[in-house]
């Protein structure tokens, strides 16, 4: 689920509408169960910052945001900030090693997209754009990817082996037919043998023009993707697909496969792969962050589903 997301404000509404009502006493053993009340919480293991802030804020409700004065719980998700009674500097922030540019669909609806968390946790790195205001990236293919399925989308560690066949192509010769196709086409004429050695000459290239530098992401509904993704401004850019991953979104849409995920957890996974696929580092929690506001809501969503019986 490229995107969807969460609707902080309206969380426990929306379960309400698809089962019993809760009771006060419900709520109450609501604040007292923790993510540990379930053993089988996948993001049990994330090295989070200390999620009081946000346990407060539930229990006090609906806040103001800072900039607009509207009614939000937990943060704003038009204005990117967190409202009065969640202070920024108790807010963990994240420093990721490459830029994102998250590409909203107009019809997605704010309050539900996740592409927020990843704003406010890592406010100097990401970039949110209204479709159809988006950049040109033509001139950065070499040095640009786009996280989205498709057949001829590749794994985060073949990244460098394809941007650096692809600015060997040169990305700004009109001329050249193949320049205007997308790059994965042209990627499969090499043999095995070659894209080896192709790729250990990469890993000890630190060359600027052949590491990546951006990833862009699209925050729509999977209904809604066709009209961004078709759009001639993302044609030629290196298409990357997380395949091993499965979504714990409260929202996953029926029919998808449970490795479409959502919006931060797209961002998430991504960043994981890519520090230890081309960065070559040992992961050590360095993004678990990123998901400070998706587990909280993952738990909270959890503890209501089970106060209301539901399996």
């Amino acid at each position: 689920q490229l995107t969807m997301s969460l609707n902080s404000s309206t969380l426990l509404n929306e379960e309400k509408a698809q089962g019993p009502k809760r009771n006060s006493e419900c709520l109450e053993s609501l604040e007292l169960q923790t993510p540990s009340s379930f053993q089988d919480n996948p993001l049990q293991q994330l090295q989070l910052a200390s999620q009081e802030v946000l346990e407060k804020a539930k229990k006090s409700g609906r806040s103001k945001c800072p900039r607009c004065s509207s009614s939000r719980m937990f943060y704003c998700y038009t204005c990117f900030v967190p409202v009065e009674t969640v202070p920024t500097k108790e807010i963990p922030t994240v420093k990721l090693p490459l830029k994102i540019d998250i590409i909203k669909h107009p019809n997605e609806t704010d309050g539900k997209s996740t592409a927020v968390h990843a704003k406010l946790l890592a406010p100097d790195d990401v970039t949110i754009y209204k479709y159809p205001c988006i950049p040109e990236y033509e001139e950065k293919r070499h040095e640009i990817a786009l996280v989205f399925p498709g057949p001829n989308s590749v794994s985060v560690k073949d990244i460098a082996f394809h941007l650096q066949k692809y600015s060997k192509k040169g990305v700004s010769d009109k001329d050249d037919d193949c320049s205007r196709e997308p790059f994965l086409k042209q990627a499969k004429i090499e043999t095995k043998e070659e894209e080896k050695n192709l790729n250990e000459c990469i890993l000890n290239d630190r060359s600027e023009g052949t590491k990546l530098k951006k990833i862009i992401f699209i925050d729509s509904t999977w209904n809604q993707t066709n009209k961004i993704i078709t759009d001639e401004r993302l044609q030629g850019l290196l298409q990357i697909e997380l395949k091993t991953r499965k979504t714990c979104f409260w929202r996953h849409q029926k029919g998808k496969p449970d490795t479409y995920l959502s919006t931060i957890e797209a961002i998430y996974y991504f960043l994981v792969d890519y520090h230890q696929e081309i960065l070559r580092e040992n992961y050590k929690g360095q993004y678990d962050n990123l998901l400070f506001f998706f587990s909280f809501m993952y738990t909270l969503i959890k503890n209501a589903k089970c106060c209301a019986g539901k399996d």
